[in-house]
């Protein structure tokens, strides 16, 4: 084979990712990359679904639980780390396998960021504490007066990302949408992209049931022991935020549990929004046959050689 390849495992949460990467890992005799944007972080496991320690000793993973919360830690970091580690993987394997639901970090590694200005980490944070003190709709609003074009783009409701736009428009005296849709630095190896699906129901259900998991697994406890760090952006995720409410006397635990499962509906709808937007997807129903998949896979490989 003379041409490396990048097996990229995508989809909605709870689809069955985790299970089908280390099943191409062991196919291929290769490794794991994951671009999970909250499984990075060695405080949070429950909550972020991080594979079991039988998982991982199934095939070698990377970037799981490798930094701290109270680390800064962006996907532009992430890029730079994941490329270099998948350099030195492509080494001694022609396949390697990244999997995750965080669009944003995936499309860092296949395609590249867009180059956006240094920004003061002080912008950020007096963002944070505005989102804090005068809720979302003020940032929103904000958002819509520095950039109406990707004020209409964005998904408004996701804080990280308004935040994320807005402190590149203060930073920078200009809109963020004038600094995406860039020519990107093309990757020296080739990209298979795959991805899980189910009928929406049927994720719904799976969602509902991971969530009673994680609380019968000792979310709970997790979330508390990480309730004094709840400004930290890796915390502003569902599962946890939900929590600190309940925590805090805003929310009965059912009711935020309810939240809890409800939000994850949502994001996943907007995992497949973001992925369905890839044209070159090699989509599989979540319970496909796994020689099935493998076989399409093999097919793909082959034509990549030959072209």
């Amino acid at each position: 084979m003379n041409k490396k390849a990048l097996i990229s495992v995508t989809g909605p949460t709870a689809i069955g990712k985790t299970k089908l990467a280390i099943a191409l890992a062991n196919h291929f005799n290769t490794e794991i990359v994951s671009a999970d944007s909250r499984q990075f972080f060695k405080e949070m496991s429950i909550g972020t679904a991080v594979p079991t320690a039988s998982e991982l000793a199934q095939a070698k993973h990377h970037f799981i639980q490798h930094k701290s919360i109270v680390e800064p830690y962006t996907v532009g970091d992430f890029e730079r780390e994941a490329l270099n580690k998948i350099a030195a993987l492509f080494k001694k394997h022609e396949v390697v396998v990244m999997v995750g639901g965080s669009g944003l970090y995936v499309n860092a590694v296949t395609e590249g960021l867009n180059n956006f200005p240094y920004v003061s980490p002080e912008i950020r944070s007096n963002l944070n504490q505005t989102l804090e003190n005068k809720g979302l709709p003020y940032l929103q609003e904000t958002l819509r007066e520095l950039d109406p074009e990707y004020f209409g783009k964005v998904d408004i409701h996701n804080p990280q990302r308004v935040i994320r736009a807005l402190e590149v428009c203060i930073g920078s005296g200009r809109p963020y949408s004038t600094f995406i849709n860039k020519p990107k630095e093309k990757r020296d190896f080739s990209v298979i992209t795959v991805g899980l699906k189910a009928d929406r129901p049927v994720i719904y259900d799976r969602i509902n049931k991971r969530v009673d998991l994680m609380m019968e697994e000792g979310l709970l406890a997790e979330a508390k022991s990480l309730h004094f760090y709840k400004s930290y952006n890796a915390l502003r995720t569902v599962g946890y935020k939900e929590l600190f409410r309940y925590f805090e006397g805003e929310w009965t635990l059912d009711f935020a549990i309810a939240e809890i499962k409800k939000n994850t509906r949502r994001f996943a709808k907007r995992q497949l929004t973001w992925f369905l937007k890839n044209i070159d997807t090699l989509w599989f129903n979540y319970d496909d046959d796994l020689s099935t998949i493998l076989l399409k896979i093999d097919e793909e490989l082959v034509n990549l050689i030959h072209e």
